[in-house]
């Protein structure tokens, strides 16, 4: 059993690209800040930068939030690789003890996460919509149960830790998982789901600069060459603005309409999980639990009528403008402004009054 007091602070592993960091790790910034705040005592929240020349991102760390930045730096480290990767990481956290250990759930957090986590021997709860830390329990229980510390937690005990909850079976219900035994207390979160802090410039934090004891034998692949996709890639996560699709289209070329809206008011195509089903858009445009999870400042529903799974992932838009012809319906009811009619006739009405406010 692992000594529990031995670990703190609260970690981001703060994803790059070429130079440019994903919006995921902005917002596990922002959510970091928060459970460290809650923690208390002197927790922090950290930063993980994993890459190569990659010296001019730590100022932005701090800007949103972290307190330390911990840099690992290699030619090898130059393109993701998951072993190359998962080496660093595993070794920084061997040697430094975090607490809990945050990842986006993106392709490569995907990758790495679970990759991690099995060469630390813990757990990991994947796609998490919610993160929250029973403070008063936990450190109750640590102070006063020392079989806490030597001996593991009460396996009745679940009231402690890090709760991560995430959808199950389908998005039909929520489960909140812990991680009571192990560490660090590891978890994947979603894209859109949690709040970036307010950038605030010129902010300083601790540097930490991490050995890298990589050599070309300790990475598998190779990376060749790296080909973006020929075909436009949707970004539901980064947009303001988001026209959605139901089955209330009534077939695909109700998409041309869709299209002809987003582009109108300069936002993005979505849809729910029954118009991709259908086969009338492609799957990258699919919000909801089991698509993409998003928060808009404005959100057209449009022939939605509000599944459980889609409403929990489009539920924190800013502003959600729905139309239907079912006043009944969930989405009607959850919309802050709701249209009553036919989407064929409204969203070019909706188009024209857009011209006019320009």
């Amino acid at each position: 059993m692992v000594n529990l007091q031995d670990y703190k602070n609260v970690w981001v592993f703060a994803e790059q690209r070429h130079g440019k960091l994903m919006n995921v790790a902005l917002e596990l910034l922002g959510e970091g800040y928060k459970l460290s705040r809650e923690i208390g005592g002197d927790t922090k929240v950290c930063a993980v930068l994993v890459g190569n020349n990659v010296d001019g991102l730590v100022n932005e760390l701090y800007a949103y939030g972290a307190d330390e930045v911990y840099v690992a730096q290699d030619a090898l480290l130059e393109n993701y690789t998951t072993d190359g990767y998962t080496n660093v990481l595993v070794e920084a956290i061997i040697e430094h003890k975090p607490e809990i250990v945050l990842f986006g759930a993106t392709h490569i957090g995907r990758d790495l996460a679970p990759r991690a986590a099995a060469r630390l021997n813990t757990g990991l709860t994947a796609d998490c919509t919610r993160l929250d830390v029973n403070v008063a329990n936990y450190i109750n229980y640590l102070e006063k149960n020392t079989t806490a510390v030597t001996n593991g937690l009460d396996r009745n005990d679940t009231s402690t830790g890090l709760k991560q909850t995430r959808p199950a079976f389908g998005g039909n219900l929520m489960a909140t998982i812990v991680t009571p035994r192990t560490r660090p207390q590891m978890a994947t979160v979603r894209p859109g789901v949690m709040s970036k802090r307010e950038k605030v410039e010129g902010v300083q934090g601790n540097r930490v600069e991490l050995e890298v004891n990589l050599t070309k034998a300790d990475i598998t692949v190779e990376v060749l060459e790296v080909v973006k996709a020929a075909k436009e890639i949707v970004s539901l996560t980064d947009a303001d603005i988001i026209c959605s699709g139901g089955r209330g289209l009534g077939n695909a070329s109700g998409f041309e309409l869709m299209n002809q809206f987003a582009k109108k008011v300069g936002g993005v195509v979505g849809a729910s999980r029954a118009a991709v089903d259908a086969g009338w858009i492609d799957p990258t445009h699919q919000v909801g639990q089991t698509g993409t999870t998003v928060k808009p400042a404005i959100y057209f529903a449009c022939g939605i009528s509000g599944a459980i799974q889609h409403l929990a992932g489009m539920q924190n838009s800013d502003i959600i403008i729905a139309i239907n012809k079912d006043p009944e319906c969930p989405m009607m009811k959850l919309a802050d402004y709701a249209i009553e009619g036919d989407l064929k006739k409204v969203i070019p009405e909706i188009m024209e009054l857009w011209d006019s406010e320009e």
